[in-house]
């Protein structure tokens, strides 16, 4: 893959590392001077966000060729993140990296490739991500299966990809400090499928399997430092503490198969309270287990009583505000309401005002560009459901991509009969309307008010809010 983009990282590294090649001379084993650069094809934004811990660190804007660089001064070895909307991926500097990276925003993680000081273990991660994906798409099928099935399976899986591991470890031979990093990545995808496959495969056959899980099935987690900051923010950590806590609260014999329930989320809140002392650790854990309930139980009295629970174990005052703002949002869009105005425009880049177009019962999608599968299953669910509910209307809104892409989009797939429009602003959508999972459905009356602000078009039971 590597080789494939060499030719169209030539032009920029003749530019970018001219400069590169003499600061190396002046490097001093006592600085953190490194750099950041590259080139962004079919951009999103004028500009690259750099993060750390999720706190945006600078903002680097790109050139009038789309590339961009940017000289720190100071840069702490570890992990970071950089983002070009909607999208982000990770990139670990080493004292006196310098890299570049190459993103097409078309294919963004299948096209990311680095270059420079530093490359190899960066184009590990990447390839390694990839795998992960890879396998991410094949395994919902394996939780169907027994578990000697399931684990033979997820053992040969885990085996291939740390069999990669092993052998860039020795060729690149990185320090410990990225091989926290790297067997993070390798490690938490697979006991993450351990972890979700109990209650999955239930909900899948309405087989409880717990009972004949071998008895040495979750020991990985005596294995799992829940302690480490430095992991706090990394997406397979993240992940895989969330549907851990998911599988162990719904072990709890008083709570039912429901993991949307606030009974299961408040038990989720106080084991992350139990289990995890770092405080660090804590809130970005328990800010990840309320957005993920907030988005889901729209039970009015649920919602206070879950967010008091919350604020008396949270202390972070910005994760505070975030929760708040989305439980206010959520609190907006109830049954009987009408939805927050937002900047929309049609086909013809004319204004629409959502509350004066509906005259008939409504039904709300979202989707993106970036998302395509989700972008053509649901027009075709739409495109069906039409010609069952000729009294609907049907409107689909585009968000996270620019107008550009929008029209491009529409015009490469030609789905008729549905009303498309096209959220200006992101950040004002997500916030208002509370649009943070692509697959949320809003459903209106006639006359504009909300019956369903929180549906789910591919929901097996999705009909019945129609009827």
């Amino acid at each position: 893959m590597i080789k494939n983009y060499i030719k169209y990282f030539l032009p920029l590294s003749i530019v970018l590392f001219t400069s590169l090649t003499s600061c190396k001379k002046v490097f001093k084993e006592d600085n953190f001077v490194a750099y950041f650069g590259g080139e962004v094809l079919n951009p999103q934004e004028k500009y690259v966000l750099f993060l750390k811990d999720d706190e945006v660190i600078d903002t680097i804007y790109l050139d009038k060729n789309n590339r961009f660089m940017h000289k720190f001064d100071s840069l702490t070895p570890g992990l970071y993140t950089f983002k070009h909307n909607p999208e982000y991926q990770y990139v670990y500097f080493d004292k006196n990296d310098s890299l570049m990276v190459r993103i097409n925003t078309l294919e963004f993680d299948n096209s990311i490739v680095f270059c420079g000081r530093g490359d190899e273990k960066n184009n590990f991660l990447m390839e390694l991500f990839l795998k992960n994906e890879a396998d991410r798409s094949m395994m919902y099928d394996n939780f169907d299966k027994d578990v000697k099935s399931f684990i033979k399976n997820i053992d040969s899986s885990y085996a291939i990809r740390k069999s990669f591991y092993l052998k860039r470890k020795a060729e690149i031979g990185w320090d410990e400090n990225f091989d926290l990093v790297a067997k993070a990545s390798l490690d938490f995808h697979h006991i993450t499928k351990k972890e979700i496959y109990p209650y999955a495969h239930q909900f899948r056959t309405g087989e409880n399997i717990r009972t004949k899980l071998p008895s040495n099935y979750y020991e990985h987690r005596e294995n799992v430092d829940f302690e480490n900051a430095l992991l706090t923010n990394y997406s397979p950590f993240v992940k895989y503490v969330s549907v851990m806590l998911n599988n162990v609260s719904l072990q709890k014999d008083h709570l039912d198969l429901d993991e949307n329930s606030l009974e299961n989320n408040i038990e989720k809140l106080n084991i992350t309270d139990t289990l995890i002392k770092n405080q660090k650790v804590k809130n970005v854990v328990l800010n990840n287990v309320a957005m993920m309930y907030l988005l889901e139980d729209q039970n009015m009295y649920n919602n206070q009583k879950f967010i008091e629970r919350y604020l008396q174990l949270t202390t972070d005052s910005k994760n505070k505000k975030e929760i708040s703002e989305i439980y206010n949002s959520v609190q907006n869009l109830k049954v009987g309401n009408r939805l927050p105005t937002i900047e929309l425009v049609n086909t013809e880049n004319k204004p629409v005002d959502i509350n004066t177009i509906i005259t008939k019962p409504t039904i709300l999608l979202f989707w993106t560009s970036h998302a395509e599968s989700h972008f053509i299953a649901s027009h075709k669910k739409i495109s069906d459901l039409k010609v069952k509910y000729p009294e609907y209307d049907f409107v689909a809104v585009n968000v996270n991509d620019n107008a550009m892409n929008w029209q491009n989009s529409l015009k490469k797939y030609n789905f008729e009969g549905i009303k498309e429009l096209h959220a200006v602003d992101f950040e004002t959508i997500r916030k208002q309307w509370v649009i943070t999972k692509i697959h949320r459905i809003i459903i209106l009356n006639s006359d504009g008010t909300i019956k369903n602000g929180f549906a789910n078009l591919f929901d097996v039971n999705f009909e019945q809010n129609l009827k």
